[in-house]
């Protein structure tokens, strides 16, 4: 039997605009119209999956879906990088930021490493598909990087070359741990 892994990435938050690693803010208000705008129009599913941020809560309630918050798909760990711009950042750290965009086993910021998020996302979709059926999930979009990494097997540097637009629907379908991709559908508006 098939499984559906269909992954809806939030609408964007002010933290996208300022260019700053999340710090689990709300949705910005052009995100919050255009998650309303976008409501009703997702297939259904036998399991809904939500990340715990605010930001992926907040998307799922405004389109609609009603579930459960998960941890397991929530997004990368950032440590004390959590809540600065990347310019704060970079100006502090420039090493760090250099090694964080290269090295996918660097953690020097305190949190995950891209590597330890790609391993995690790996098996939250193992354990989806040991159940067949159709999952729809608002996760963050580096959780639905990592999940395209994992479903093509491809080496964890690719991560950084996967774009994810806000509002859009990555799917996954396969079983015996094989995975097929569908990147980037666009949510319709009615």
């Amino acid at each position: 039997m098939t499984t559906r892994v269909m992954l809806v990435s939030p609408a964007a938050g002010d933290a996208q605009r300022e260019v700053r690693f999340d710090d689990d803010g709300p949705l910005s208000e052009a995100g919050l119209r255009r998650a309303r705008a976008v409501a009703g129009n997702l297939p259904s599913a036998d399991r809904v999956a939500v990340s715990p941020s605010v930001r992926c809560r907040r998307t799922a309630a405004e389109i609609g879906l009603p579930g459960e918050s998960e941890p397991a798909p929530s997004g990368c760990a950032m440590g004390r990088w959590r809540g600065r711009t990347l310019a704060e950042v970079a100006g502090a750290e420039g090493e760090g930021v250099s090694a964080w965009l290269s090295d996918p086993d660097f953690a020097g910021h305190g949190g995950e490493s891209l590597r330890e998020l790609c391993e995690r996302t790996g098996e939250w979709l193992a354990g989806l598909a040991a159940t067949p059926g159709r999952v729809l999930a608002v996760v963050e979009v580096d959780v639905v990087r990592a999940a395209a990494v994992c479903a093509l097997r491809g080496p964890v540097e690719v991560f950084w070359r996967l774009d994810v637009p806000p509002l859009t629907v990555t799917e996954l379908s396969g079983r015996g741990g094989r995975w097929n991709l569908g990147l980037g559908r666009a949510l319709r508006r009615d």
